[in-house]
């Protein structure tokens, strides 16, 4: 706007000092035969603690969630981006409506090519309607600068639940549940090339019970959409909220990022090289 005063610009090296890295940090190589599992569906988890290291892997099948109701999830997936606001608003399929004030479904860019899903509102989401904002939101947004990314421009954000849990604690699994059919329609919309969860409530909303997130850190999934086509590949990783009270993992997460820029850049490679062999005819990829 007209008066508004803008922000300088922060350099990479800013960036990284920002999130509390060094500039010298290098993204140590994956060991080899690290299992990467296929999975999809949506489950219930909890975002309170990261998980011991030593803990052994769980299995790496998509638990499905109970439905919450059969006419709601089919009419919920037939829906537009202008429905899906709207319905939200007036959801009470749990309890956590009884607390909002209003439904925060998501942000950014409809035709984005990340998508980055965290847990729930918090109370200044809650008041603004957008998600991420606040202390983790600031972090968030500097994380999405030191890959060159920002809010909105090409990138979307919600959250496993729209609405907020009271005293921002965990979300039960019954109220991920009920709002799965708001997240998967939201997924089918936007079609990303990659999603990232930021925490495990996120990641056991969309992956299931697959293990405790520093076991699925690191680790390579998909996202296997209901409706069919390709599968999406999926980074899990911290929220920023976690990280704010844990500075020592903030390098991990650095290193998360790291990986995630490098399967977009394969996965934008890959449609590029497919529309080449369609010909000059073909529709160029986005």
């Amino acid at each position: 706007m007209g008066g508004e005063l803008r922000r300088p610009l922060l350099t990479r090296l800013q960036l990284l000092r920002e999130m509390g890295l060094s500039p010298l940090w290098r993204l140590r190589p994956q060991a080899a035969g690290v299992a990467q599992p296929l999975v999809g569906g949506t489950a219930a988890g909890s975002e309170a603690e990261p998980g011991s290291p030593g803990e052994p892997a769980a299995a790496a099948a998509g638990v499905p969630v109970p439905a919450a109701g059969g006419e709601r999830n089919v009419e919920i997936a037939g829906m537009g981006w202008e429905e899906l606001r709207q319905s939200a608003a007036i959801c009470r399929a749990c309890n956590l409506c009884q607390g909002r004030r209003q439904a925060v479904l998501g942000v950014g860019d409809l035709k984005a090519d990340w998508l980055f899903i965290g847990e729930g509102p918090g109370a200044e989401e809650d008041a603004r309607g957008e998600p991420f904002v606040g202390p983790a939101g600031k972090l968030l947004d500097a994380m999405l600068a030191a890959i060159d990314l920002q809010r909105g421009d090409d990138v979307y954000i919600a959250n496993a639940v729209k609405c907020r849990p009271p005293g921002n604690r965990t979300p039960e699994s019954s109220e991920i549940a009920a709002c799965a059919p708001y997240l998967r329609r939201q997924i089918a919309l936007l079609q990303p090339r990659l999603i990232v969860l930021l925490g495990r409530a996120a990641a056991h909303a969309v992956l299931g019970e697959v293990g405790s997130l520093a076991n699925m850190r690191g680790r390579s999934f998909a996202y296997r959409s209901p409706a069919g086509g390709e599968d999406i590949p999926v980074i899990v990783s911290y929220h920023p909220a976690y990280l704010l009270r844990t500075l020592h993992d903030k390098a991990r997460a650095w290193e998360d990022l790291c990986r995630a820029r490098a399967l977009m850049r394969a996965a934008k490679g890959t449609a590029t090289g497919r529309d080449r062999a369609a010909g000059p005819d073909a529709a160029p990829t986005p």
